[in-house]
């Protein structure tokens, strides 16, 4: 590698990362060149480093033009977007942002669960328009005493139960690549039980395993069919994981009582009838894990790893 490297960052990052990484490199940023793919495949011939968050995809034409790149870094934990085997092939070393934005994602279940569980935050229209939903409203649930079965029991997965405790939730996991005797578990104080076990009985189910041929359609029809009636389900980790059709049913017909959904199979969604006017439902446009905090940690990590690598 040259001694300054050039850097090429698709999508935002924050700016005095940037800044870091620009005090020894040469450094594009800039955070729509991943809507210009011409510009894109140009200058990612010129890159020995490129940096993307979920919307770069880094195979095919993009991962052949990359000639000269020996470092990917993801500013986010998913690698779907990013042909890892390709990468390697060409011996690029692809970097993630592991656990940097965990807490932020983790907030985001515990606050949706409480909302979904409470159901009692979608009344301002109707209470603004003089209207009193007061016994209608009065039956949501406490989330202290709820069980939480969090799938997918990684650094996000631990820090949610984390917080689920916290709340006076009971927790239960399952890690479809952990022993139920692993130590992550006794740990976390979490008990560990099967997929299908934990489906059936969580009052409240959150996802958080890659996409993988085991996990793609995991949430399917069928299976939201065996979840306990009444129970809430949350989606953070990809699209095609969960059926959003399945779950738009489910809650029209009051089997599910609530859905928090902040990943889709195409991003942006696309306008959908069913998903208007859903009840219980909440729809997010892929923000669990970005907030101020997270964007920092998530920055400087990959900041200094990128760095790292470049010595």
């Amino acid at each position: 590698m040259t001694a300054r490297a050039r850097i090429v960052i698709s999508e935002f990052m924050d700016e005095r990362a940037v800044a870091q990484l620009a005090a020894d490199h040469d450094v594009l940023y800039d955070p729509v060149l991943v809507d210009d793919m011409p510009r894109l495949m140009t200058e990612a011939q010129r890159a020995e480093v490129l940096i993307v968050r979920n919307r770069t995809q880094v195979r095919n034409a993009l991962l052949s033009a990359l000639g000269r790149c020996k470092v990917v870094g993801r500013l986010g934990v998913g690698l779907d977007n990013i042909d890892v085997a390709g990468c390697e092939a060409r011996r690029m070393r692809v970097i993630p942002a592991s656990g940097a934005n965990a807490l932020s994602v983790a907030e985001y279940v515990l606050a949706s669960a409480m909302m979904l569980l409470r159901a009692a935050y979608a009344s301002t229209p109707a209470v603004a328009a003089g209207l009193w939903p007061r016994v209608p409203l009065s039956e949501g649930r406490e989330t202290a005493g709820q069980t939480l079965g969090i799938i997918g029991f990684g650094v996000i997965g631990q820090t949610t139960a984390r917080l689920a405790q916290a709340l006076g939730m009971k927790v239960v996991a399952f890690d479809a690549m952990l022993a139920r005797d692993a130590p992550a578990f006794a740990q976390a104080g979490v008990q560990a039980v099967g997929l299908n076990e934990l489906v059936a009985n969580a009052d409240v189910v959150t996802l958080h395993v890659p996409l993988v041929d085991t996990t793609r359609g995991l949430f399917n029809a069928a299976r939201i069919a065996t979840m306990k009636p009444g129970a809430i389900l949350i989606n953070t980790s990809r699209g095609h994981i969960v059926d959003l059709a399945a779950v738009a049913v489910a809650l029209r017909a009051g089997r599910l009582g609530g859905a928090a959904i902040d990943v889709f199979d195409v991003e942006p969604l696309q306008p959908s009838a069913m998903l208007q006017d859903c009840p219980r439902l909440l729809l997010t446009p892929h923000v669990s894990g970005l907030s101020r905090q997270a964007n920092e940690r998530v920055s400087f990590m990959i900041a200094d790893k990128i760095l790292e690598s470049l010595k």
